[in-house]
């Protein structure tokens, strides 16, 4: 299991990819069974009234979460470049350019 984050302004966002022989998440929209690597993340958007208080650099915005996306994959490369790419984009959706964003990938730690 990796761990996919994104850090700008103050905050972060991480998602989670799960490799061949991970067990993801099983919830409506998860994709199909044979998919090697599965990707879920949080997306969200900026609203105007109602949402979750956010701090982003020197604002308060307020955002509102979407359903996770669960997306599959075939091969390790390709997730990994999706996810980066998911991230980049939640922060593109709050005002934050792509290129300011950290994005990270480590191994998670398993109990």
């Amino acid at each position: 299991m990796l761990l996919i984050r994104g850090t700008a302004g103050g905050t972060a966002l991480t998602g989670t990819l799960y490799e061949p022989g991970e067990e993801p998440p099983e919830f409506k929209g998860a994709p199909d069974e044979g998919t090697p690597y599965v990707w879920v993340c949080d997306a969200f958007y900026e609203v105007e009234s109602g949402g979750q208080v956010q701090s982003i650099g020197d604002r308060e915005i307020r955002i509102a979460f979407e359903s996770p996306m669960p997306r599959g994959f075939e091969t390790r490369d390709a997730a990994i470049d999706a996810a980066k790419e998911h991230v980049r984009t939640q922060f593109a959706r709050l005002g934050v350019a792509g290129k300011t964003v950290d994005v990270t990938v480590q191994q998670a730690e398993t109990a």
